[in-house]
């Protein structure tokens, strides 16, 4: 049976780089799964006070040092190791709407988690935009051709100057909310994009390196300005909307 074409599309345009190639390396014969609900943009941005600093680290945790006092956006290769063998991740994302505390898979899927902490450790994600947040779907950010306004067109197709092979492990599904994962635009094309899911997305496994859960802040989704509508099985953009960004992202360390 084939998949509903809204659930094709939505899988196509998770891409980090051109759809056009993402939509040549694509399965559209995998079964069918439920349909995300249609978007819509939260009530929340007139009488809620965007938040401008990051907030306080957690009880409980320890603050990995940064690697660079400025972001650093181009490199010319994929980093080296530098997880520490029984070290707990965390990374702690905050945003113009909330605090978010995601737990990083770094015994499963080390390689990701490696490459997500040392671009945060370089202030990478500062002020990079949530520059597609779909209603029931997930909020992708990570492309730091959202800090330039002018380059909007091409939004959705930056990355750190490489990237890295999958590393999919299928003891990781997609089965619920606050699932963080890697964008892509086809096999072994992993770079700095990622998402964040809103809802049990199983059509995506097999497809997306998926290195984290969220912890904390879970409602932090639900206040993201809603940026395109894929409710009629196109997705459009939201005209209006004002893609929410990221303020900081923060590297911690589970006390024990």
């Amino acid at each position: 049976m084939k998949r509903p074409a809204l659930l094709l599309l939505l899988t196509l345009s998770l891409a980090a780089c051109k759809k056009d190639t993402a939509a040549t390396t694509t399965d559209t014969t995998e079964a069918a799964a439920s349909t995300p609900a249609a978007a819509s943009t939260p009530a929340a941005t007139a009488s809620t006070p965007a938040v401008t600093t990051a907030g306080a680290i957690p009880s409980g945790y320890t603050l990995v040092p940064f690697l660079s006092s400025t972001p650093v956006h181009t490199f010319k290769s994929e980093p080296a190791n530098t997880l520490k063998d029984g070290t707990d991740y965390y990374a702690l994302i905050d945003t113009n709407r909330g605090q978010i505390l995601a737990d990083l898979y770094e015994d499963q899927t080390p390689v990701t988690v490696n490459n997500f902490v040392t671009l945060a450790r370089n202030h990478y994600f500062d002020g990079i935009l949530f520059h597609r947040v779909i209603e029931g779907f997930m909020a992708q950010t990570g492309d730091p051709k959202t800090l330039d306004a002018s380059q909007k067109a091409s939004w959705g197709t930056g990355g750190p100057g490489y990237s890295f092979p999958d590393e999919i492990r299928q003891s990781l599904t997609f089965d619920q909310s606050g699932d963080l994962a890697m964008a892509n635009s086809g096999p072994d094309t992993n770079g700095s994009q990622f998402f964040i899911t809103m809802a049990p997305a199983t059509f995506l496994n097999g497809k997306y390196n998926l290195f984290g859960k969220v912890v904390q802040g879970d409602d932090v989704l639900g206040k993201l300005t809603r940026t395109a509508d894929a409710s009629s099985g196109a997705e459009t953009p939201i005209e209006g909307a004002v893609p929410d960004k990221i303020i900081s992202v923060r590297i911690l360390t589970k006390n024990k």
